[in-house]
């Protein structure tokens, strides 16, 4: 997703300056992905360029300008929650980049790497569970009698972040798991390997096979030459 995705999203619920986009962006996302004022202007330029969006009016009296969607902006959330993620332009993802070097680079002890990434991965899925808790204690908290509810400061706009924090760690939480699981499987994987010939000089079967043809051939040529040569020498002898 695009900040510019998310303020457009923002923007349909209601009219907001930069800094109560922003605020609203980190709250309902959980801080997973921060934002700085600056940012959230110079987006919010951009999209006043494109005619997604427009001033509400005047600044304020602390020089603040609302900004609200316009028919097109409307138009573009709407196309946006209705159409799928596109897979192609997601971000690669560096762990798989690194363990997949890592197998080619001679002096890299894989396994280590592979084992460093798996403990950091679990501690990592072991916070995320504790603050996923949290939310649930939380939400549990919520469905409270309205009284309680009211002294606590909660409102069904803080329920509704609840919700949107507590799928954002599920998420994140789902991804560790995989994460794991994966460099399990990458564990065995490099074990395997480990059992099969290889040979010495760390070439594939096929490179192998063709740098042989490739020497033979290059022989052959040049045997011929050599023998032709020979032949001139002792012709060269005999006169």
């Amino acid at each position: 997703m695009s900040v510019k995705q998310g303020l457009l999203a923002l923007l349909a619920q209601a009219p907001m300056y930069g800094a109560q986009l922003r605020v609203e962006f980190e709250e309902r996302t959980g801080g997973t992905w921060p934002l700085n004022v600056g940012q959230v202007y110079t987006t919010l330029a951009r999209l006043e360029r494109d005619g997604l969006v427009e001033p509400t009016g005047e600044a304020d009296a602390e020089g603040r300008i609302s900004y609200r969607l316009t028919e097109a902006g409307s138009a573009e959330v709407g196309t946006w929650w209705t159409t799928p993620v596109d897979r192609d332009n997601t971000p690669r993802d560096e762990l798989t980049i690194k363990l997949a070097l890592a197998v080619t680079v001679p002096g890299v002890d894989v396994a280590t790497v592979a084992q460093t990434q798996r403990t950091s991965t679990l501690k990592h899925l072991h916070d995320l569970t504790r603050l996923k808790q949290e939310v649930l204690r939380k939400q549990r908290q919520a469905e409270q009698a309205p009284a309680d509810r009211a002294e606590a400061g909660q409102t069904a706009g803080g329920a509704d972040h609840d919700l949107a924090w507590l799928l954002v760690l599920e998420n994140l939480i789902f991804t560790a798991e995989a994460e794991v699981r994966w460099l399990d499987h990458v564990e065995t994987r490099l074990h395997r390997e480990s059992l099969r010939p290889s040979p010495r000089s760390g070439r594939t079967p096929e490179a192998t096979a063709r740098a042989a043809a490739e020497d033979t051939a290059y022989r052959r040529e040049t045997s011929g030459v050599t023998s032709a040569d020979h032949g001139t020498d002792r012709t060269e002898a005999r006169r």
